[in-house]
Parts: C-alpha cells; sequence; structure tokens
C-alpha cells in the first residue's frame, strides 16, 4: 500500500504550495513511505485525480484542488480532512494505516476497541494535576486544622488552670508572712519567762576593800 499525494509543482497559489507543503512534510517527519504525483508536468496524473475523487468531495465547480490524498486506488481525502485528522490524532486511520506502536493514536485506538470513550491526554492531565493540587491543599488545610486545635487547646487549659488557683492566695502569703515576725508562744501550762529580769546591784569599790571577818575577830567582839 503506498500513499499518493497529487499536488501541483508548479502552481502560483501560495495557499496551495503551503498546504501541499503540510501534507508532505508531515509524511516525511513521521517515515511514512508515500509517492508525489504532480499533476502540472503529468497530465495523465491530473486526469485520473479528477476523476477518483468522489463527487461530494468536489469544488462546484467540479475541478478538484491539490493536494489530493489516496492510499493506492482508495481516496483518503483533501488537505482540509488531512487536517482535522490530524488535529484528532487520527492521521494513521485516515489514511488506511496501522498506528505505530506507542504512539497517540494507537493509544486512542485500544481505548475504542475496549468501549472506552478516548480522552484528551492534555485535558486528562491539567484533570489530574488538579485533583493533585486538591488533595494537596486538604491535606494543608488539615493540618492547620490540628494546629489551631492544639492551640486552642493549650489555652484553655491554662485559662482553667489559671482561675482555678484561689483568690485569697495572695492574702494567705500575706497572712503567712506576719505570723513568722510574731514569737513563739509557749505550750500551754508552761510558764512564760520574763524577758526583764532584775539587775544586779554593781558592786562598789569600798565592798571590794573590805577584808573578810576572821573568827579571832568575832570572838573579840563578842568578848
Amino acid at each position: 500500500m503506498v500513499i499518493k499525494v497529487f499536488i501541483a509543482n508548479q502552481s502560483g497559489s501560495t495557499a496551495i504550495k503551503k498546504k501541499q507543503q503540510d501534507v508532505l512534510g508531515f509524511l516525511e517527519a513521521n517515515k511514512i513511505d508515500f509517492k508525489e504525483m504532480d499533476i502540472a508536468a503529468h497530465e495523465e496524473n491530473r486526469k485520473w485525480m479528477r476523476e477518483n475523487v468522489p463527487g461530494e468531495k468536489r469544488p462546484q465547480n467540479g475541478i478538484p484542488l491539490p493536494p489530493q490524498i489516496f492510499n493506492d486506488e482508495q481516496y483518503c481525502g483533501d488537505f482540509e480532512s488531512f487536517f482535522n485528522a490530524k488535529e484528532d490524532n487520527g492521521v494513521y486511520a485516515f489514511l488506511g494505516l496501522t498506528p505505530p506502536p506507542g504512539s497517540k493514536e494507537a493509544h486512542q485506538a485500544a481505548i475504542i476497541q475496549n468501549g472506552e470513550i478516548p480522552e484528551d491526554k492534555e485535558i486528562l492531565h491539567l484533570r489530574r494535576a488538579s485533583e493533585d493540587q486538591l488533595g494537596e491543599n486538604n491535606e494543608m488545610l488539615h493540618n492547620h486544622y490540628e494546629r489551631s486545635t492544639d492551640i486552642n487547646e493549650n489555652i484553655g487549659e491554662n485559662k482553667t488552670a489559671k482561675d482555678e488557683e484561689p483568690p485569697h492566695q495572695m492574702v494567705d502569703l500575706e497572712d503567712a508572712e506576719e505570723e513568722s515576725r510574731k514569737p513563739e508562744s509557749p505550750p500551754d501550762g508552761e510558764p512564760v519567762e520574763k524577758e526583764d529580769k532584775e539587775e544586779e546591784e554593781p558592786v562598789t569599790e569600798d565592798e571590794e576593800d573590805e577584808e573578810p571577818v576572821t573568827e579571832d575577830e568575832e570572838e573579840v567582839d563578842e568578848s
């Protein structure tokens, strides 16, 4: 199976030249075998192309413009059909070829074959990124809530402990200091010693000079 691209190498239309280059460049980049069919230099190519383009694909004047794409004898489409297929990652299906393994088109074909609806990869990536971001935000909010709860509990415990303190605590401390300044009272039943003791009279010098009286002197005095 050979892909045939009918082009006009000597076309004076810039738009047609650009479209032809887009098709050929894509096929070359993806290493898809193709064959250029010039309708300007070969009349038979022009005639064959016009005869094999389906009627619904012909313009109002009846003359189809290049580029026109065929897979051997099977018509694939014009540039607009090729462009739409490329945008939808369906060029290989457009050309009637099997997509290479690992390509985006092969992945989508496998999804369709399994009965699932293919989803645009970019949209899927954005959705997954949004879900991941949402999960991170929820985790951050949960951690913030737990920290806030712990802080509020600590504040409540400190406030409760402060409220439970007796209001007369300061007064009790003052009373204790005042009691400590008072002298200790003796136990019940014990006499209270007087602090002021009688002072002994001082001994004068004359009394100190007096000699003690002996026994003989006492006898003389008695006689």
